[in-house]
């Protein structure tokens, strides 16, 4: 995808692993931006945020909203708001998350070419792994948008954030626990009344595929980067301003 992207390209920064703490890790990924910008070298971060719910920004403004933020509480999944996206997320502590970071001199242009790249990277990515996953979306999903995956029910869903030097494409991936997801926005998009169907919630295990973080972290990473050399950060390099370089990456955990 970022070849596709920025074929002057000879590497990408890959960073993984999670901070410590939920408000410690929201931070890496403006970090990870702001070092891609000054570089003019692109970046990608995939990992498995900590166990939280991510409201969108219509969200915060629905009239159900502080009923919610009450129910995700509840529910053991702690409520942050989110800069880009739309709808309500819940991320279980296995669902894993991409930022692909790309610096532009007008980040406004190529906009559609970075959805398609990056939305065909995850299919890609998740049909190499055995999962039968295609472009699209049930009825009722969570988080509604054009840029979805999905095999069984709703696997994928990518957003995009537009800075002053650089690209911000996101998005999140449902290994497993599925059912757990299913039930908590059942809640949640009851109370911000939005449409949402319990049995449209997909995820790589639910379609065939393994349910290990470890391995759709790969496969994104291999698909995303393809045959660019990559430069391997681990997230307590990031937060502290030094590097760890391995560019025969080898297979880590998020």
């Amino acid at each position: 995808m970022i070849e596709r992207v920025r074929p002057d390209a000879d590497r990408v920064r890959v960073v993984r692993g999670c901070a410590p703490t939920l408000d410690a890790d929201r931070s890496v990924l403006d970090d990870v931006v702001a070092r891609a910008a000054d570089s003019d070298a692109p970046a990608l971060r995939v990992w498995t945020p900590h166990r939280q719910l991510a409201f969108g920004r219509r969200d915060a403004r629905s009239d159900g909203y502080e009923r919610a933020r009450e129910v995700a509480e509840r529910r053991g999944y702690p409520p942050i708001e989110r800069s880009v996206g739309g709808r309500a997320v819940a991320y279980t502590g296995t669902t894993v998350a991409f930022a692909a970071v790309i610096p532009a001199e007008d980040p406004r242009q190529g906009l559609e070419d970075r959805y398609e790249a990056a939305t065909a990277a995850v299919v890609r990515s998740l049909r190499t792994i055995g999962v039968p996953a295609r472009r699209g979306e049930p009825e009722a999903s969570f988080c509604p948008g054009d840029y979805s995956v999905q095999g069984h029910g709703k696997i994928a869903g990518l957003a995009q954030r537009i800075g002053r030097d650089a690209a911000r494409v996101s998005g999140v991936v449902v290994a497993d626990s599925h059912a757990e997801i299913a039930a908590v926005l059942a809640e949640v998009y009851d109370a911000l009344d939005v449409p949402f169907d319990p049995d449209s919630v997909g995820s790589v295990a639910r379609s065939g595929g393994p349910a290990a973080s470890g391995t759709v972290i790969d496969a994104l990473v291999d698909a995303f980067c393809g045959s660019l050399a990559r430069e391997s950060v681990d997230v307590d390099s990031v937060r502290d301003g030094s590097t760890s370089r391995d560019l025969d990456e080898p297979n880590r955990r998020a």
